[in-house]
């Protein structure tokens, strides 16, 4: 009987037991906080091997030109970034003490003109999470302490967590509906390569993206911490100037690791192509004019000249095609002269210039305004990755377009327009010089602010010119058109939400304080443009084509005499990129190659000058002087 009733008791208390762990299971399971994963594989992983165990695959710009793991490590951890160039000192070499080696890593940020704040993202989750540093590595690089937060524990984040790609194929699996995984392969990546990195969680079913690249499949080291920031339900530090990642679409590795290759030669093949073409018309312009003994001399100058105008053109279209070396070599050498050949064939004198100028502007902002990748892709797009712009334009085709906008109106006008009154020509070019700031400068198309102020100072002054006006007006109209473009573009950003760059860097600033850094980052940049090898060894002959323009200014006017749009025109293009080199982070660049096209069109000019039939007459306005 004794052993019945202790039997009874047993299982009384076995079914107790398993009523309450089962009743407290989901109580358990609810209050399980989420996991929030940072981790880190082998180097070598790829984005084919990331979608192939379940998460969203990207590539990750890993920094501001080449970087050290380590500065990359930090980079994500602080959600900013900027050149090593504009630190006061190189990145300190990791020590055994690694609270001294943070403190240095903390005194050299600030010496840095933008708000780097290393670690931040560790304050900006410590209210929301638990924090656990798993990593092998001696020292924190981001700054996240080891151990668990105060109380109220939402999230758990597993941070710099060392993991093969099998080890980030089973956390997949695992997760929770609140879990986050965010795998990057390893820096340094190669020369020119970006990390692979691919996230899980909710919502993230397609290739990776960000408002910081607005390109499919690509995203900033900058864009990890707002990324995870958001996710815990905190609010993104306004020092973090990443933007948080999201997946659209479907997921297409194929066009990833095309993007990626691209990407890659750009930097490296923009020398040979474009430079090797250059050179190759050169000497052929050389070889006609000895050879003619001057005969051929003028018309072999007019075919060059709009060969130069038509390589952004054939450059673009190259980007769509995305050839190798040798055939991009070849495209450029030969479909740029034929084009000018074309052009010259169909048309005469200045309209050849201005329709060539026309296609090649054209092709850039239809591209733009339509939102294709082609112009980012191109030879002279803005080159992502070098890791700082990575839609819109970049400084050498703002520099290009600023003269072929400004002086090829000069050129229309001359050619197309011969008898127009000149206070008309004068609105074209503030017409036309206003619709191409809005094009190339606006947030959700060119995204350059340089554009900005460029277009609508080199078409003020193009228009004062024209119009005879005197040097007060001149003054005027340069200080007062960039203000009233920005001003514009400013509110078109606004209402628009574009979050481009002159919402973020300008309109987003904390204060006057942040407008300084970035007008101190910018000045800094440039000025260390003027040291870079390549810039440097063409300094010389920009200096000496500019004092060759100011000893023979009176063979320019000459030139130049019949045509007063022309001369409007580039001397608009002139002041264009002057004030560029002066308001560019890349000075020497804007000065190299706006000189270059200036170039150009003074030598076509000089070619027009002896024409027989070419005796053009601009009609002056009744009420006001030949200038």
């Amino acid at each position: 009987m004794k052993n019945v009733n202790l039997a009874k008791v047993r299982s009384a208390i076995g079914a107790t037991i398993a009523l309450g762990l089962l009743l407290a299971a989901p109580a358990a399971a609810a209050e399980r906080p989420a996991e929030v994963t940072l981790a880190w594989l082998p180097a070598d992983t790829t984005v084919e091997q990331l979608a192939a165990v379940g998460l969203s695959p990207g590539l990750m710009s890993a920094g501001l030109g080449s970087v050290s793991a380590q500065q990359t490590y930090l980079d994500v951890g602080q959600g900013n970034r900027v050149f090593n160039s504009l630190y006061d000192e190189p990145l300190p070499h990791r020590t055994g003490n690694c609270n001294a080696w943070f403190d240095r890593v903390r005194e050299r940020a600030e010496s840095a003109p933008a708000e780097i704040v290393p670690g931040l993202l560790a304050n900006a989750v410590q209210s929301a999470a638990a924090v656990f540093a798993t990593t092998t590595a001696s020292c924190p690089l981001l700054g996240m302490p080891s151990g668990v937060g105060k109380g109220g524990i939402k999230y758990w984040i597993f941070w710099n967590r060392d993991l093969s790609l099998a080890g980030a194929e089973r956390a997949a699996r695992k997760m929770g509906p609140d879990d986050l995984l965010i795998a990057v392969a390893k820096p340094p990546p190669a020369k020119n390569r970006a990390l692979a990195i691919g996230i899980a969680g909710e919502g993230f079913d397609g290739n990776l993206t960000s408002d910081s690249t607005r390109t499919d499949g690509y995203v900033l080291s900058t864009d990890v911490a707002p990324t995870i920031v958001k996710w815990v339900g905190e609010d993104v530090p306004g020092e973090m100037s990443g933007q948080p990642i999201r997946a659209q679409g479907s997921i297409d590795v194929v066009a990833i690791e095309s993007l990626g290759d691209r990407m890659a030669v750009i930097s490296h093949r923009r020398g040979p192509v474009i430079g090797f073409s250059l050179l190759v018309w050169l000497v052929a312009l050389g070889l006609f004019a000895a050879a003619s003994r001057g005969t051929w001399a003028r018309p072999a100058v007019r075919v060059v000249g709009l060969a130069v105008v038509y390589m952004p053109l054939v450059l673009l279209a190259a980007a769509a095609i995305e050839p190798g070396e040798s055939a991009e070599v070849l495209l450029v050498m030969v479909g740029a002269p034929a084009l000018a050949a074309l052009t010259l064939a169909l048309l005469r004198g200045y309209r050849a210039l201005a329709v060539a100028s026309a296609l090649t502007v054209g092709a850039y902002a239809v591209d733009l305004v339509a939102g294709s990748p082609l112009t980012a892709l191109s030879l002279l797009g803005p080159n992502p990755g070098l890791g700082v712009r990575f839609y819109g334009i970049g400084n050498e085709l703002e520099a290009i377009l600023a003269v072929l906008v400004v002086a090829g109106t000069g050129a229309a006008l001359a050619g197309f327009l011969p008898r127009l009154a000149r206070r008309r020509g004068a609105l074209a070019f503030l017409g036309l010089g206003l619709l191409a700031a809005v094009v190339f400068a606006a947030g959700r198309f060119g995204a350059d602010v340089g554009a900005a102020i460029v277009f609508p100072v080199g078409a003020a002054v193009a228009a004062v010119s024209l119009a005879g006006r005197g040097r007060r007006s001149l003054l005027l109209a340069v200080i007062a058109a960039p203000f009233a473009v920005l001003a514009l573009l400013a509110l078109v950003d606004l209402i628009s939400g574009a979050n481009a760059h002159l919402t973020r860097s300008v309109l987003d600033a904390g204060g006057l304080g942040d407008l300084s850094d970035v007008a101190q980052r910018r000045l800094q940049l440039s000025a260390h443009s003027f040291g870079r090898p390549v810039l440097l060894a063409f300094l010389p002959i920009v200096t000496a084509l500019l004092v060759l323009a100011v000893v023979r200014r009176d063979r320019l006017r000459a030139w130049l005499g019949g045509v007063p749009p022309v001369r409007a025109g580039l001397l608009g293009a002139a002041v264009a990129t002057a004030v560029g080199t002066l308001a560019n982070d890349s000075g020497a660049l804007l000065l190299e190659v706006g000189t270059a096209y200036l170039l150009v069109f003074t030598g076509f000019a000089w070619a027009e000058s002896s024409s027989a039939d070419k005796k053009l007459q601009f009609a002056p306005h009744s009420s006001q002087p030949s200038p």
